[in-house]
């Protein structure tokens, strides 16, 4: 099953360097998702990748992860 994890950043520089974290982990770039206007990293990813992608995430500070169902 593919969820989608968003982390909201209280800055953009914060947000940007997630994406880049996330992208230089090997994520396939078509998955990963940067909302400017709501500084919001958005990742489409199977569940077996889920804990990496967290902690991905958590380095960068977010301020909320939400998860939804893709």
């Amino acid at each position: 099953m593919t969820k989608i994890l968003s982390g909201e950043f209280d800055s953009l520089d914060q947000a940007r360097n997630a994406l880049d974290d996330l992208i230089n982990s090997g994520l396939d770039r078509e998955k990963v998702f940067l909302d400017r206007d709501n500084t919001l990293v958005k990742v489409m990813i199977p569940n077996d990748i889920e804990r990496e992608v967290r902690e991905i995430l958590d380095r960068h500070e977010p301020a909320a992860v939400f998860e939804r169902a893709a």
